[in-house]
């Protein structure tokens, strides 16, 4: 499946030019002024530059049209379905397929980084094409990302394609808000039969949570929600977060961590056991590897993606339950 030919930059230069020619007269008046009104498209507007220039605003308007829906999302995901900790390639595509089959739904993405994307932005050092081998190619259809088919694998000609695409789709899901330059500093806990129970999370802005060495108390903030998937990746600053904090609550022994280089072991291993740890925890993507001492797999993001629907199926099954043993 490869992409559509591009058009000729010439041709569309003319035809562009064209447009704008035939359609300055009617937007321009007998005296010269321009005619350019809110509401008008992109062609309507080439040509008018000259005399252009933007609705008028106050300053204190952006101000509040950022910070009065970032406040009221506080408030609106403070109590949550599923928080999904990581926006890389398995949290973005958990977002997706939990977000689109379940409307009802109020999933909150917590991303630590200011960009989101995880890895996903490039393959492996630095090279842009994005790898996957069968059969995560029918995700790619899913969403819309054209590809090279290499028989075995296909090639996306820039991973942030891939990105760019999971990311925009998921974003304008209604029910799912990303608080992105965000962290997750602990997990909120129940007691439970078999130990404790995860119930939502600690957060704090990333940067506060790095300063916490040198700088004086700052509490953080907390969601709750009767489950949380957690993509962070493996260790690293911000890394298997969720799994170490596991280790250090004594809710499990000790950590596999992750093995060698191992792309045929790896993949398979990584999709086949994202699973519910602990009661209120789904762990997916390569922070599951630093659970189960499986292998690394490089610059193929099959098993990302895959990890993330397997994810999205595990939440589904034990959903309502944990939503009951919340309301208690």
């Amino acid at each position: 499946m490869s992409p559509p030919a591009a058009v000729s930059p010439t041709f569309q230069g003319a035809e562009l030019a064209t447009t704008a020619t035939a359609t300055k007269a009617s937007k321009v008046g007998l005296n010269g002024e321009s005619k350019v009104q809110p509401g008008q498209s992109i062609d309507e507007m080439m040509g008018q530059w000259d005399n252009f220039k933007f609705a008028p605003i106050r300053e204190s308007q952006v101000s509040r049209a950022m910070t009065r829906r970032y406040f009221q999302d506080l408030d609106t995901y403070a109590e949550s379905d599923i928080v999904i900790v990581g926006a890389g390639s398995c949290g973005l595509s958990a977002a997706y397929v939990l977000g689109k089959h379940r409307p009802d739904l109020k999933i909150c993405i917590i991303e630590a980084s200011v960009s989101p994307g995880g890895g996903a932005w490039l393959g492996g050092q630095l090279f842009s094409a994005m790898v996957m081998r069968k059969p995560a190619d029918a995700f790619l259809r899913e969403i819309g990302v054209p590809y090279d088919d290499e028989g075995n694998y296909v090639v996306v000609k820039h991973a942030a394609l891939f990105t760019s695409t999971i990311m925009s789709k998921v974003l304008a899901l209604p029910n799912v808000k990303m608080f992105n330059a965000t962290c997750v500093e602990d997990l909120i806990t129940r007691p439970d039969e078999d130990g404790v129970r995860i119930s939502g999370v600690v957060t704090n802005w990333t940067l506060v949570s790095m300063h916490h060495d040198d700088q004086s108390c700052m509490d953080p903030n907390t969601i709750n929600a009767p489950l949380v998937i957690s993509t962070t990746g493996h260790d690293g600053p911000m890394g298997a977060f969720s799994v170490k904090r596991l280790v250090s609550m004594q809710r499990i022994e000790k950590l596999g961590g992750m093995r060698g280089l191992d792309m045929n072991s790896a993949e398979d291993a990584i999709v086949k056991n994202t699973r519910e740890i602990v009661p209120g925890l789904i762990v997916g993507g390569m922070e599951l590897s630093e659970v189960d001492g499986a292998n690394r797999m490089g610059p193929t993001f099959g098993a990302m993606a895959l990890s993330g629907l397997k994810a999205a199926e595990e939440a589904l099954k034990v959903f309502d339950l944990r939503a009951k043993q919340n309301a208690i």
